[in-house]
């Protein structure tokens, strides 16, 4: 069956979640593809997936790495392969159930509504986290008003990975320039496309931890963040960010 919309699912051990997300996935009264980037997980996680093909024909596709080489760079191999594929919403969504899938279509509608890019936001109606420890909830929050304060990015949910891009925005982003793979991935995603004039809009969702698995969370990650913010932004100084197209055309026109 034809979609117009790829969902890219990248894994390391989630046997436990995996066969799961893509029944619930396909379930959706929209017709999505689904794309799983796995990275070479001991546990099986891809010999699932490659089972599951066979009665998912045209609609399960899967990329295999070998080794973690980490969330960034799998999402950028998911949307090189989302373009070639010539899909026109590309979405970003974990294996644990973190993201319901039943929000794909939310995050949809918001941009056949208008947006470029549309962000799962757990902050922007209150904090919307379920099975955190208060810990984590406010490293998360307080994370994301840093990163405004650094970036002066006006986005409540800036560490956000469940999102939705136009293809457009993929097209006109330097994914080579994109050199992060943690959390500071997802913030320098966002930036990169505020900065080149998309409309980035957040669409409220509840975000609850997994239940199944292991969380990929590492101090390293959060460093990287922390740090990258920093290097996000005096990078930008140096750099030129087209204008989308249409942006572009009208002000010839004018």
């Amino acid at each position: 069956m034809l979609s117009d919309s790829l969902v890219l699912i990248p894994t390391y051990n989630e046997k436990e979640n995996i066969e799961n997300i893509i029944r619930t996935v396909f379930s959706l009264p929209d017709v999505f593809h689904i794309l799983i980037i796995d990275d070479g997980s001991p546990d099986g996680t891809a010999d699932i997936v490659k089972h599951l093909q066979g009665e998912f024909s045209g609609k399960l596709h899967i990329e295999e790495r070998k080794g973690k080489l980490g969330l960034g760079t799998a999402y950028i191999h998911g949307f090189k392969w989302a373009l070639k594929h010539n899909y026109d919403y590309i979405f970003e969504m974990d294996a644990d159930f973190s993201h319901n899938p039943k929000d794909l279509i939310k995050l949809k509608i918001a941009c056949t509504e208008g947006a470029d890019v549309a962000i799962g936001s757990r902050y922007i109606k209150g904090i919307n986290v379920v099975n955190w420890p208060m810990s984590r909830v406010l490293m998360s929050y307080f994370a994301s008003v840093y990163v405004r304060f650094i970036t002066g990015i006006d986005i409540q949910d800036t560490t956000a990975g469940f999102k939705c891009y136009k293809r457009r925005v993929l097209e006109t982003i330097n994914l080579e320039k994109i050199k992060f793979i943690g959390y500071a991935f997802q913030i320098e995603m966002k930036f990169t496309a505020i900065k080149h004039g998309f409309k980035v809009v957040e669409v409220p969702i509840i975000f609850t931890d997994r239940t199944e698995g292991t969380s990929k969370m590492s101090t390293h990650i959060f460093r990287e963040a922390f740090l990258g913010v920093i290097q996000i932004k005096i990078n930008s100084w140096f750099r030129k960010y087209e204008k989308p197209i249409a942006e572009k055309q009208n002000a010839r026109l004018n």
